[in-house]
């Protein structure tokens, strides 16, 4: 009987444990999130989006909108759970913009390919709908992305240029080579070559077209490499430049500890485009 008592006690401390910490709501800061359904022509189905509007944020027709990418695995709902972000974006008060989370599959790597035109999907459908839905500018748009998506977010500011305000990579996959990719990232060496980031910038001045560029990564993180010979590259052809090397991995503890300055960077960005 007393081992029975003292398992049911063990059982319930283990839940009230769990419910003020993996199940208890995240504090949003008054923002408000809308789940948006897009039946996509580019990609051939049904993708959601996820769009955070701040409590304090400009009227329609002059917010600005951040649209930002989620890494290999991940989906829409990959940072709506996060707490950093709506504290982030508290910070900012009316700076603060409206931020649009897509869903890129589990390994697109947002471009334009042979299961899905995922570039288009972004620049097309995801883009247009947002900023009719929630009154956002479009003049004041940036992209941004970690991992995957910050490859994905280079790409397209690239590929499009003079389309978005400012673009950031956070510990971004980048590669040298098509040789080095990771599985599934690329159709093939000549759909590499189509999106090759660092050969883009290199020696190219003008690749990103008067955008203000971001990139960040940890000390231990295994792109650091790829990310270090971008912004050499990019310091070389006198871009505006944002890089940091901090502690950390190449996982959601680094990211967590740095969306404030990510936020910042964007809102600020946004505010002189």
């Amino acid at each position: 009987m007393a081992l029975a008592t003292f398992a049911v006690i063990a059982t319930a401390a283990v839940y009230l444990t769990l419910a003020a910490t993996v199940f208890a709501p995240v504090d949003e800061h008054g923002a408000r999130v809308t789940h948006l359904n897009i039946q996509s022509q580019a990609v051939g189905r049904e993708l959601g989006v996820n769009v955070v509007v701040p409590a304090k944020t400009e009227p329609k027709g002059e917010r600005a909108l951040l649209v930002f990418l989620h890494g290999r695995g991940g989906s829409d709902d990959t940072f709506v759970g996060n707490e950093a972000v709506y504290e982030g974006l508290a910070k900012l008060g009316r700076k603060a913009p409206v931020v649009a989370f897509p869903d890129g599959g589990d390994h697109s790597y947002w471009h334009d390919r042979r299961e899905g035109a995922w570039g288009r999907y972004v620049m097309r459908e995801v883009i247009p709908k947002v900023e009719r839905r929630f009154g956002t500018d479009p003049g004041q748009v940036a992209i941004g992305g970690i991992s995957m998506g910050g490859f994905g977010a280079y790409d397209l500011a690239l590929l499009h240029p003079r389309r978005f305000c400012a673009v950031g990579g956070h510990s971004p996959a980048l590669w040298f080579e098509g040789g080095e990719t990771a599985p599934g990232a690329f159709d093939g060496a000549a759909d590499f070559d189509r999106n090759d980031v660092v050969g883009m910038v290199r020696g190219n001045p003008d690749a990103f077209a008067g955008m203000r560029v971001w990139n960040d990564f940890g000390d231990e993180d295994p792109f650091r490499v790829y990310d270090e010979g971008f912004v050499s590259y990019l310091r070389a052809d006198g871009a505006s430049l944002s890089a940091h090397s901090w502690a950390g991995d190449h996982d959601g503890d680094y990211w967590n500890r740095h969306w404030a300055a990510y936020l910042r960077f964007y809102a600020n960005s946004l505010a002189s485009c």
